[in-house]
C-alpha cells in the first residue's frame, strides 16, 4: 500500500478518497443508477413506491413540492398556480423560466395595484358617508318643526246653464235635441245645486 511522504501528498490523497466516497453515495453504494424524476406528478408517484411509512411519504412529497413548482395539465404542458393572487398561470415546463416568473412577478404586482385601488375607494365612499351622515344629523337638530305641506285643491268654478231660443215650432230634429239636452242640463244642473 502506499505512503504519503508530505502534507501535500496527503491532502491529494484525502481529497481523491472523498470524491471517491461521495460518487459512491451518488449512485447509491455502486447499484444502479438513481431515477431521477421530471416533474412534481413522476416524483410524487416515486415517493408512493419507495416510502417505507407516512412519515417518510410526507418527507418525500415536501421535497416535491420544493424541486417542482408546476404541475401537470390533463391536455400537456404545464400550470404554476400563484396562491398570492388566487390565480393559474401556464408555463413550459415543471418550474417556471425567468421570464415566466417575471410575467408572474407583473401579474402580481398589477394584482396589488388594483388591491390598494379598491381600499382606498371603499375608504374614500365610508369617510365620505360620515360625512354625509354627521351633516345630515347636524341639519336635523337645526330644522324645527316640521312643515305642513299638504296641498289645497281649489273646488272647481260653477259654469252657467245655457238656456236655447225657444223659437223652434216646426218640430225639426234639431230643435227637439235642443231642447233636450237643455231639459237634462237643468234637471243636473238644479239637483246639483241642491246637494250642496
Amino acid at each position: 500500500m502506499y505512503k504519503p511522504r508530505n502534507v501535500v501528498e496527503w491532502g491529494i490523497t484525502a481529497a481523491v478518497f472523498a470524491l471517491l466516497a461521495i460518487t459512491i453515495m451518488w449512485f447509491g453504494y455502486g447499484g444502479s443508477e438513481p431515477h431521477v424524476a421530471k416533474d412534481y406528478e413522476e416524483c410524487a408517484e416515486n415517493a408512493k413506491a419507495n416510502a417505507p411509512s407516512n412519515i417518510e411519504y410526507t418527507k418525500l412529497i415536501t421535497r416535491c413540492s420544493e424541486r417542482f413548482e408546476g404541475r401537470r395539465k390533463a391536455g400537456g404542458g404545464y400550470a404554476y398556480f400563484d396562491f398570492m393572487q388566487d390565480r393559474t398561470f401556464d408555463i413550459a415546463g415543471p418550474n417556471p423560466t425567468e421570464g415566466e416568473r417575471k410575467q408572474i412577478d407583473g401579474s402580481y404586482m398589477k394584482f396589488l395595484g388594483a388591491q390598494r385601488r379598491e381600499m382606498f375607494l371603499s375608504d374614500l365612499a365610508k369617510a365620505q358617508a360620515n360625512t354625509e351622515q354627521t351633516a345630515l344629523e347636524r341639519g336635523r337638530k337645526n330644522a324645527g318643526a316640521p312643515l305642513d305641506l299638504t296641498p289645497r285643491i281649489p273646488l272647481p268654478a260653477r259654469r252657467p246653464l245655457i238656456e236655447r231660443a225657444k223659437s223652434c215650432g216646426d218640430g225639426s230634429l234639431s230643435c227637439s235635441w235642443a231642447k233636450l239636452t237643455a231639459a237634462v242640463k237643468n234637471a243636473f244642473g238644479s239637483s246639483a245645486g241642491k246637494s250642496e
